[in-house]
């Protein structure tokens, strides 16, 4: 039996509503925060970019050339990591992905860091790899693996991670990440190297050592080995 208009329009209405919430969300943030101001004229970057007429675009607003160049990995480290992110592609702009190459001496180490807006998948090109990940609290569990040629890892969004050569020779990855603006949080770096440093207090509970330690791990030289 066919229903009227009327006893069809409640399901409608039920439908628009669950539809409404399905969508209300917020996007995902490209950028670490973005303080609110009631001044109209305040002219901010939304996602770091204005967009160009797309009348003007052309083939190098997409395009990045170089990939194939080793990075130095000459650093404490022993690592590199060259990025082609919308920094250095216009036109990846709100298309929400990026990648990177990984460069590596022997034993070098990409050190603990995590992607605040980005899931990574990694391919080594060459060389063998001790990657992993660190699962979020309460079980802080290591997944890890050895790659080698070939090999494919994910990285979760957001999780700690590494990738350490454990070969003699170089070894070099590709990595793509699910944001055209990533980030990138070394953790070393940003817990005793920040500007200006972390209350030596803070530090000495947090991770139940004396000032000393923390003083010594303060001073010193935190290398970056990324572009991001």
């Amino acid at each position: 039996m066919k229903k009227t208009v009327a006893e069809i329009l409640p399901y409608v209405a039920l439908w628009a509503l669950v539809s409404s919430l399905a969508y209300a969300s917020d996007p995902s943030p490209l950028q670490d925060f973005c303080v609110a101001v009631n001044d109209s004229k305040a002219a901010v970057f939304v996602n770091g970019n204005f967009c160009q007429d797309t009348k003007m675009a052309m083939a190098n607003d997409f395009f990045f050339p170089g990939l194939n160049i080793p990075g130095n990995t000459s650093n404490k480290l022993g690592s590199m990591v060259t990025p082609v992110t919308v920094a250095q592609i216009g036109g990846l702009n709100t298309l929400g992905i990026s990648m990177a190459r990984l460069d590596f001496a022997p034993y070098g180490l990409n050190p603990p860091h995590t992607h605040p807006r980005g899931t990574e998948i990694l391919t080594v090109m060459e060389g063998t790899l001790y990657v992993g990940f660190v699962t979020s609290n309460p079980d802080n569990r290591l997944i890890s693996k050895v790659l080698c040629q070939g090999d494919v890892f994910v990285f979760p969004i957001g999780l700690i991670h590494f990738q350490h050569n454990v070969g003699n020779t170089p070894a070099v990855a590709i990595a793509a990440l699910s944001s055209q603006n990533p980030g990138v949080i070394t953790i070393a770096n940003a817990v005793f190297g920040s500007k200006p440093p972390i209350s030596v207090d803070v530090l000495t509970k947090a991770f139940q050592v004396d000032n000393n330690t923390v003083s010594y791990l303060q001073a010193q030289f935190w290398p970056d080995n990324n572009g991001y």
